[in-house]
């Protein structure tokens, strides 16, 4: 469920430390991806891991979806990072490009392997993959969860960004 803006949590999303990224076109960014470069857009964030069944089977698809329903759109932008919190050995930072390439998602993708716990998972408290990120244009936390309602998420920033 998204939350109506009057219900927003209000709580400032923490800037990202994910280090490691590739490009919408698969190349790796010198430089990380930060939130602050996106300041006065909003910001979808999906988290997920590569040996994840339910990453493939409804989250990645879900994403798809909301990608294509807001291509060229300017005022959204969305990032995908592999939030490693178990199983190192196979959720490891090849298999970004591997998803990218494989859902054909035009979008940056991160690594973020932390210590032993992403540090997405620490920062924005998820519970694990897949998991949903929403962040409206003046930074606030608006929506974190496991399942999205992806046509409410369509109407709701459809909304939003007129």
């Amino acid at each position: 469920m998204i939350l109506n803006m009057e219900d927003q949590m209000n709580i400032k999303a923490p800037e990202l430390r994910v280090e490691q990224w590739i490009d919408a076109d698969g190349n790796e960014l010198a430089q990380p991806v930060k939130l602050v470069d996106y300041h006065g857009k909003y910001k979808i964030i999906y988290c997920f891991q590569h040996w994840c069944p339910g990453c493939h089977s409804v989250g990645l698809p879900s994403l798809k979806k909301l990608v294509d329903a807001f291509e060229g759109n300017e005022k959204i932008v969305f990032l995908a990072i592999q939030t490693v919190f178990e199983g190192s050995k196979a959720n490891t930072y090849d298999k970004i490009l591997e998803t990218q390439k494989k859902y054909k998602l035009k979008i940056p993708f991160g690594h973020d392997p932390g210590n032993g716990r992403s540090t997405i998972m620490e920062d924005f408290q998820t519970g694990g993959t897949p998991w949903f990120i929403v962040i409206d244009k003046a930074d606030n936390l608006v929506f974190a969860d496991f399942h999205i309602n992806v046509d409410g998420a369509i109407g709701y920033l459809t909304e939003s960004i007129q």
